[in-house]
């Protein structure tokens, strides 16, 4: 039983019972007589329960007489380890988010979050100090096109974006109707209907180099269609047509690839010689180009020939950076 648990068995047998002794407590709970007067000093000092010891009657019970105690309740949110996890990693991602129209809201709920955390055995100073989550590789983007962007996509209105390409290094002007915005490896993307390529296109918000919100009413579209439209490949270059990409990976990195979920609809198997093979879905090969090669020699592409076509060319072009 952790220390949760204990604080709400003991404010359930105070208030379930008129009396309670120590060694109705001790018992129940099974702790030591030291741990148990640490509770006890924790929920009176910290917690501000109104816990007092009968002299007359030998037990503990609530003071009902003191101001408040008749309504008096435990806080009605504690944390365990995932718990805590998840509100660190609220926390840090509200400290590293550009928020734009959220701005006046983010520091509150920020303040919020963390004096949850102080509520619980450790201080959030000394979680924060021994547990740390670092975002990676997170892009720069104006505050403004952020709150812009929310703003149309709350209130359903298109937007018109000037977007650069960084593959072709050009700019183009298109109107668009956002569906989504989604926060991946640590960046900002738009799920939007693009009316000039009219299809669904996810719009990088780093790129986006001017922001305009339109009177008109954007178009809504099914969360099915963005699903299997920008879910059903990999990474977040995605599309409804996609192929099946098939990676062999080293007996080595094959213990840390088997234990990694590269798509929600991967398939993964040993083959006799220890190599581990990964089938993944795919439409753009962007992405997944980028996450074979940083595996270096201990991954080859298996099928299809086009992706592995790809990836030697890729190979070829980096070692004419190293020739002299």
């Amino acid at each position: 039983m952790d220390r949760t648990e204990r604080f709400y068995m003991i404010d359930q047998m105070l208030n379930k019972r008129r009396l309670v002794t120590r060694v109705q407590f001790l018992e129940a709970l099974e702790i030591s007589p030291a741990t148990f007067k640490r509770d006890l000093e924790y929920l009176r000092d910290r917690l501000s329960a109104p816990i007092v010891w009968d002299n007359e009657l030998r037990g503990y019970r609530y003071d009902r007489n003191e101001p408040g105690a008749d309504q008096y309740q435990l806080p009605g949110l504690w944390f365990n380890t995932s718990e805590i996890q998840a509100l660190l990693t609220m926390d840090a991602l509200l400290e590293n988010l550009q928020p734009g129209m959220l701005s006046r809201h983010i520091e509150p709920l920020r303040t919020r979050i963390r004096l949850l955390l102080d509520e619980g055995d450790h201080s959030v100073d000394e979680i924060s100090h021994r547990i740390r989550i670092l975002p990676a590789a997170a892009k720069s983007y104006s505050n403004e096109n952020f709150q812009i962007a929310s703003r149309a996509l709350l209130l359903r209105k298109r937007l018109h974006i000037v977007y650069y390409s960084r593959q072709a290094d050009s700019e183009s002007n298109r109107d668009i109707s956002p569906q989504r915005l989604i926060y991946y490896r640590d960046n900002w993307y738009l799920d939007s209907w693009c009316h000039w390529r009219q299809g669904l296109r996810s719009f990088a918000l780093d790129a986006v180099q001017s922001i305009q919100l339109l009177d008109q009413t954007a178009i809504d579209i099914e969360q099915e269609q963005l699903s299997i439209q920008l879910e059903s490949g990999y990474g977040i270059f995605s599309g409804s047509e996609t192929s099946q990409a098939v990676l062999r990976f080293s007996p080595i990195l094959a213990r840390w690839v088997s234990r990694e979920q590269w798509h929600p609809q991967q398939q993964g198997r040993y083959d006799e010689q220890g190599y581990y093979i990964l089938s993944i879905p795919y439409s753009d090969d962007t992405e997944l180009i980028m996450d074979i090669l940083k595996h270096g020699s201990d991954v080859e592409v298996l099928q299809p020939e086009p992706l592995r076509n790809a990836i030697i060319a890729r190979i070829d072009a980096m070692k004419m950076c190293y020739r002299h």
